[in-house]
């Protein structure tokens, strides 16, 4: 079975319960140590193939979120994934180490991709070696597309101590009104979408050739068959994002779609598709090779 979550931000688990019960594990928004009211509106603009937003990390804060929060989230009954940021590996460290104490907590993703945000926090693999440092829970990093070389910085945080990869998160775009000025309040926004596809399956495909860590594939995922095609870069697991805007009975329907291409490959489990296109590349290079030789 491929576990579908959802992506961080993209699902109240709290408004719509039924949702988040349809999902393998629920990812909750991204929490930091202190409240934040995000950025000024608009924060949310539809593009012609995805969507843009600027949320800028809006939440309680910590304290709020454990008091109030996590244990509603709890009685969902479904493996919590807890989603955190900060500006400084400190806040990584502090946040890591009060979650290390929660028992609803199964993993806690690294947030240190948000688009949205002005201040960015230290290198990656300083986070997650400061996270380490504080709790044997799993750590997975959420990374950006928008660096120049994303496998290195995957093998970076593997060696800092990461035990999967959540890829990926946003980029940055800009949305025009009529008027041809931007539409989000912040100009640039975190763009999602259909249109990402691409560029996160090259992420996924690279990440996981240079790391073979777990792998979450997220990034305009609307199908069964899209998310096939995560599996056979490299992921273990897919995360919903957008469509779940439009289509909030999408995790079923992804995972029944799933189960007929399983059936429509002739393939016994859908686990042994992961990383198949990377199978499928050596057998291509090596009939290439076999063709040289033979000429």
């Amino acid at each position: 079975m491929i576990p579908i979550l959802n992506a961080s931000g993209c699902l109240d688990g709290l408004t719509a319960p039924e949702v988040a019960r349809s999902l393998d594990a629920y990812v909750t928004k991204t929490v930091t140590p202190r409240p934040r009211e995000g950025n000024a509106p608009i924060r949310i603009a539809e593009t012609e193939a995805g969507m843009l937003n600027s949320i800028g990390l809006a939440n309680p804060g910590i304290d709020r979120f454990l008091e109030h929060y996590l244990p509603r989230l709890a009685e969902l009954d479904v493996p919590l994934w807890v989603s955190i940021g900060g500006f400084a590996v400190e806040d990584y460290a502090a946040l890591a180490s009060v979650l290390d104490g929660r028992d609803e907590v199964q993993t806690i993703e690294l947030n240190v991709s948000c688009p949205n945000v002005e201040e960015t926090p230290e290198s990656a693999a300083d986070v997650v070696s400061a996270a380490r440092a504080q709790t044997p829970k799993p750590l997975y990093v959420k990374l950006s597309p928008a660096v120049a070389d994303i496998a290195a910085t995957a093998v970076a945080v593997q060696s800092a101590g990461a035990d999967g990869l959540t890829l990926v998160n946003t980029i940055r775009g800009l949305a025009l009104d009529a008027t041809l000025r931007p539409v989000l309040g912040t100009a640039a926004g975190g763009y999602s979408g259909p249109a990402l596809k691409p560029v996160a399956l090259a992420a996924v495909y690279a990440c996981y050739r240079a790391t073979g860590l777990p792998i979450v594939g997220m990034g305009g995922i609307t199908t069964g068959a899209e998310a096939l095609e995560f599996v056979a870069a490299g992921a273990r697991s897919v995360a919903l994002g957008t469509v779940l805007f439009s289509d909030p009975a999408a995790p079923n329907r992804v995972r029944r779609e799933l189960e007929i291409e399983a059936a429509r490959l002739a393939v016994d489990s859908l686990d042994d598709m992961i990383g198949f296109a990377h199978r499928a590349e050596r057998a291509v290079h090596t009939l290439d090779s076999s063709l040289r030789v033979g000429a």
